[in-house]
C-alpha cells in the first residue's frame, strides 16, 4: 500500500522526497493525533448530549419562509447551541453574514451612546476596527458615540493585568477579548487563560459584559469561554462550528438579556428572536453542528502537522511544533511576499474546487494592506475547509486553517511545501 500511496501523491504533484519527508512526521505525531480524537470524542459526546436534551425531531430539520414564525428547528437549535456550551440562551442565524457580522451584533445591541470598549487583549482582529472605529468607516460605534480604549499584551503575549486595571474606568460598559490570534504573530489564549481574565474584571466590576470572538476556537477544547465566565460568546458558522456543511451564518450565546439584545439589533426592537425565516438550512446547521467536533479534530491534526513541517525548515512558527493548541489557526513566518504567494498557491493547488485557480494579492474589503487567500471550497469563505490567507506585509506570515479531513489537510500541507521548493524558497533538511 505505501507504494500506491507513494504513486498517487506523485500523480498529485507532490514528489516522493516531499511525501517521505511528510510521511516520517507524521509518524511520530502519532500520540498527539491520539490526544486530538479524545477531544473530539469527548465534544461529540457533548453535542450529543445537548441534541437529545433538547429533543431534535425530524420535525427540526424543516424549513421555514416568510416571517419565520414558530420555527420549531431555529429554535431547537438555539436551546441546542445554549446547551452545547453552557449558556442561558443562544442566536443562531443564517441572516448572520459572517463572524465579524455577529461581533457587530453583539457590540451595537449592548453599547449605547457614552459607553466604552475595552480590548484586553491588544489590536482586534482587522474588520472589527472599522466596526469600532478604530479606522473611520460609515456606520461604526464611534459614529453612535461609542468609545474605544485597548490595553497591549505585555512582550511574550501575556494580558498587562494592571494596565487593564487603570483602563477600567466608569464609562467602561463591554470588554472584547479576541481568542484567536487574527493577523498577528502572538500565542492564542487557552479558555483557562479567559476565564482568568474574565475572574480579574469581574473582582473589579462585576457589571462589565465580558465577549469573547471565539472564531476558530469551538471544540479544540473540552470547555469553551462561555463555561468559564464569557458573558457573551460569538462566532461563524463557516468555521468550526458548521462542520463545513452551514451554508452561511453566525451564533452568539451567553446571558440571556444579552443575546436578546443583540436579537433586537438583528432584526428590529420588539421582534428580536421572533422572526428569522431558515429557508431550508435547517438540515445543514444541525448536521455541520454534529460533525463539528471531529471535523476540528481534523483540522487540529492539519495545523500541529504544518508547524511540525515547517518548523523542521527553520520558519518561524506560532504556536510551535509540541504546543497546546487553542485554535485551528497556524502562523508561519515566511520572511517574503512571494514565499507568503507560493504557499497560499500550494494551498489552492490542493483544494477540490478551483484547484486550478492562481491566488493573487488584492485590496480586500475591511483589511489595511492587501491579502492574499487562498480557498478552493464547497462554502465560499469557509475556513473550516483547507484554507490559507496572510497580509501582503512585514513580518509575511500566512496563516493556515481548516480541513475538513486530516487527509486533506495533510495534503494541503505537503503542496504548500512542494510549491516553495520548486521555487528555491525553502530547502528539505539533509
Amino acid at each position: 500500500m505505501k507504494a500506491e500511496l507513494s504513486n498517487m501523491y506523485e500523480t498529485l504533484g507532490i514528489s516522493r522526497e516531499v511525501w517521505e519527508f511528510g510521511e516520517a512526521i507524521a509518524r511520530e505525531l502519532a500520540p498527539r493525533f491520539e490526544s486530538i480524537g479524545k477531544t473530539a470524542e469527548y465534544n461529540q459526546l457533548k453535542v450529543i448530549r445537548a441534541m437529545q436534551a433538547n429533543r431534535v425531531s425530524e420535525a427540526c430539520l424543516y424549513a421555514s419562509s416568510g416571517y419565520g414564525y414558530n420555527d420549531l428547528g431555529r429554535d431547537t437549535l438555539e436551546k441546542v447551541y445554549a446547551s452545547a456550551f453552557g449558556a442561558e440562551d443562544a442566536l443562531v442565524r443564517p441572516q448572520i453574514a459572517c463572524g465579524t457580522h455577529a461581533l457587530a451584533v453583539a457590540l451595537s445591541g449592548n453599547l449605547r451612546p457614552g459607553d466604552e470598549l475595552l480590548s484586553p487583549a491588544g489590536k482586534p482582529y482587522d474588520t472589527l476596527e472599522e466596526v469600532i472605529g478604530i479606522r473611520p468607516s460609515r456606520g461604526s460605534l464611534a459614529e453612535y458615540g461609542v468609545t474605544y480604549r485597548q490595553v497591549d499584551l505585555l512582550e511574550g503575549g501575556a494580558f498587562d493585568y494592571e494596565g487593564i486595571r487603570r483602563a477600567i474606568s466608569p464609562r467602561t460598559r463591554m470588554v472584547t477579548i479576541q481568542r484567536s490570534k487574527g493577523y498577528q504573530t502572538r500565542p492564542t489564549f487557552s479558555v483557562t487563560q479567559i476565564g482568568e481574565l474574565i475572574r480579574f474584571i469581574k473582582s473589579i466590576r462585576p457589571d462589565l459584559i465580558c465577549m469573547v470572538d471565539n472564531c476558530y476556537g469551538e471544540f479544540v477544547e473540552v470547555q469553551e469561554p462561555s463555561e468559564v465566565g464569557a458573558d457573551l460568546m460569538v462566532g461563524s458558522l463557516i468555521k468550526n462550528p458548521g462542520g463545513g456543511l452551514a451554508p452561511i451564518g453566525g451564533y452568539i450565546v451567553g446571558k440571556e438579556e444579552y443575546v436578546e439584545n443583540a436579537a433586537a439589533r438583528l432584526t428590529s426592537p420588539g421582534l428580536g428572536k421572533e422572526v428569522g425565516a431558515t429557508l431550508g438550512v435547517n438540515q445543514s446547521f444541525y448536521q455541520g453542528f454534529f460533525l463539528a467536533p471531529t471535523v476540528t479534530a481534523s483540522a487540529l491534526k492539519g495545523a500541529v502537522f504544518a508547524a511540525n513541517i515547517y518548523e523542521r525548515l527553520g520558519f518561524p512558527v506560532i504556536p510551535n511544533g509540541s504546543e497546546p493548541r487553542h485554535d485551528i489557526i497556524q502562523a508561519v513566518t515566511l520572511g517574503s511576499p512571494e514565499a507568503v504567494i507560493a504557499f497560499c498557491r500550494g494551498i489552492q493547488a490542493a483544494a477540490p474546487v478551483d484547484s486550478y485557480v492562481a491566488p493573487e494579492p488584492w485590496a480586500m474589503p475591511g483589511y489595511d494592506s492587501d491579502v492574499i487567500m487562498a480557498a478552493g471550497a464547497f462554502v465560499q469563505g469557509s475556513s473550516i475547509e483547507l484554507s490559507a490567507d496572510g497580509p501582503i506585509k512585514p513580518p509575511y506570515a500566512v496563516y493556515f486553517q481548516g480541513g475538513l479531513t486530516w487527509e486533506h489537510a495533510k495534503f494541503g500541507i505537503l503542496m504548500s511545501l512542494q510549491k516553495l521548493l520548486e521555487q528555491g524558497l525553502a530547502a528539505l533538511p539533509r
